[in-house]
């Protein structure tokens, strides 16, 4: 077949070529004004992307001018407080080092721009704005200049976390005696009276020997049937402070249905015996009846009657509490005196104080009573000695956290998980107590710990021994504890307690009191005495 004419050829590959001729033509315009726009309007037109962003990152910037948290801004790891604060800690641990390397300039140049840093650190703080670039450059060069020059003098990483540690644990071992000499100072000044109730002893001991009356009217009391009976409500307190015993009574009436049924027998020391007659004489607590004894009169407490008594006049015994000769390796609290007073043990010699009572409500001296607490008398104790609440809803309130079960006359007899329970606020059947023999058992533990060797300190533990079995737990409202050492206890579980306990060192009489607790107490105390004005403005 013979080729076509020449206009009858198809222009396919003609026309394809010219389009794309075209587009490239006008691809090279759009560059060129482009360039153009681009090379004469800089400022206007330069990186139209990310100048949205720069603007946003100012308003965040101003926004944090405005309420800087500067805790937060020195934990971002892009802000220059961090950078500050990182470089400052390396440059202290090289300052160490170059005193310890004798290089004295290097030390004192460091220094220099460490307190220079802390300088800028604490303006950003006050002024609540982060610190610039501007502010900060000059010191992290001439820190980072510093820190290079200490690299070259051979103070290198190794050599820097070796002292670091040396260092660190010298601090520990600082901190921990700090924190032991701290709780004997706080031991020591809960164990001391403050100088108003001081005051107030003496001059209620002043009455007591010079009012004949209040004598004669002691004895008339002495013999009272109330005392006896078995019908009215029976309250014991053993305790040789007077406002914090008065406190207790006069919450107790206070918040009682019946008041005039309550009856209180006060155990205290010799020394107090006076003030403690010539308080509970003089006023009048809304009818109720109050016994004060002193225990020196208790003269079948005895080293026959008593293994305690022999112990705790022993020459060893006192040596441990009053001497001093300290021992790192033994808490502080375990020194507390109050462990080696009688009457802190008294609790366990109720049946035999008061031989005729069939009930009785135990109180602690620093406990303020806030309902009626006569309905205790009637709860049904199901046979048991002791009603009292337990503690064991955290697990170091169980029987392990306070005994040792090492030894094999604990680890056989007791079970290790038994709940806990607190002094304090305890409901005694005397008549089951004595059916038990709940007092020859307390003798028999202490006897078995003559060397310490089951327990270590206090009431408790014995306790727990001794009413084990014996213990009948009670709604957990009708004894609050923790006043006297923890500051979060919830209002809702103190406004709903009978019973609130400030157990611990700052008890609400000393200055060093939890103040957020001290005025539940302080309601109690009555203000309008003279002897108390006198003795609190003095």
């Amino acid at each position: 077949m013979g080729r076509r004419a020449a206009d009858f050829r198809r222009p396919v590959r003609r026309n394809l070529s010219c389009w794309i001729s075209s587009l490239f033509g006008l691809f090279c315009v759009a560059g060129f004004i482009l360039f153009i726009i681009q090379h004469f309007h800089p400022i206007e037109n330069k990186d139209p992307i990310r100048q949205p962003t720069l603007d946003k990152i100012t308003r965040n910037v101003e926004v944090t001018h405005e309420r800087l948290n500067f805790t937060e801004d020195i934990q971002s790891a892009s802000s220059f407080a961090r950078q500050l604060s990182e470089q400052m800690t390396l440059a202290k641990a090289y300052v160490i080092i170059a005193k310890e390397h004798n290089n004295l300039h290097l030390a004192w140049e460091l220094t220099s721009k460490i307190r220079s840093c802390q300088f800028l650190l604490s303006k950003a703080a006050m002024r609540e704005n982060p610190i610039t670039l501007d502010e900060a450059k000059p010191i992290i060069k001439s820190l980072s200049s510093l820190i290079f020059k200490a690299q070259d003098a051979h103070y290198d990483i190794a050599t820097t976390i070796m002292t670091m540690k040396s260092h660190i644990q010298a601090l520990e071992e600082r901190t921990n005696a700090a924190t032991v000499q701290s709780t004997v100072f706080g031991q020591i000044a809960a164990e001391a009276m403050p100088k108003n109730l001081h005051c107030l002893n003496i001059m209620l001991m002043a009455d007591w020997l010079n009012k004949k009356s209040l004598q004669d009217l002691a004895n008339e009391k002495e013999n009272s049937l109330r005392l006896v009976d078995n019908s009215l409500y029976h309250f014991a307190i053993f305790s040789d402070n007077l406002l914090a015993v008065s406190v207790v009574v006069n919450s107790t009436v206070s918040n009682a249905d019946h008041p005039k049924q309550l009856v209180f027998h006060i155990v205290t020391n010799r020394v107090a015996y006076g003030p403690m007659q010539a308080w509970f004489l003089s006023n009048d607590f809304k009818g109720s009846a109050v016994e004060v004894l002193m225990i020196e009169d208790l003269t079948w407490l005895n080293h026959t009657h008593s293994p305690i008594v022999k112990r705790l006049t022993e020459e060893d015994v006192w040596a441990y509490y009053f001497k001093g000769h300290l021992d790192d390796n033994v808490e502080p609290k375990i020194r507390n005196p109050k462990y080696i007073s009688l009457l802190n043990h008294l609790r366990f010699y109720i049946p035999q104080i008061y031989p005729q009572l069939e009930k009785v409500v135990f109180l602690d001296d620093d406990v303020v009573v806030q309902k009626d607490l006569t309905p205790l008398f009637s709860l049904d104790l199901h046979g048991n000695v002791n009603g009292a609440v337990e503690t064991c809803l955290e697990a170091f309130h169980r029987f392990y956290k306070y005994l040792n079960f090492s030894n094999p006359l604990i680890s056989s007899k007791i079970d290790p998980q038994a709940c806990g329970w607190a002094f304090g606020m305890n409901v005694f059947d005397l008549i089951a107590w004595r059916k038990a023999d709940v007092t020859a058992r307390y003798h028999y533990w202490q006897e078995e710990n003559s060397d310490k060797s089951l327990w270590k300190l206090g009431t408790l533990p014995v306790g727990l021994l001794a009413f084990y079995g014996l213990t009948e737990p009670l709604d957990r409202r009708w004894h609050v504890l923790g006043l006297g050492y923890d500051l979060n206890i919830d209002n809702r579980l103190i406004e709903s307690a009978a019973v609130i306990h400030f157990n611990g060192n700052m008890k609400p009489w000393q200055k060093f009191g939890i103040s957020r607790y001290r005025p539940l107490w302080e309601r109690y105390v009555n203000q309008t005495h003279q002897y108390i004005q006198d003795c609190y403005i003095s």
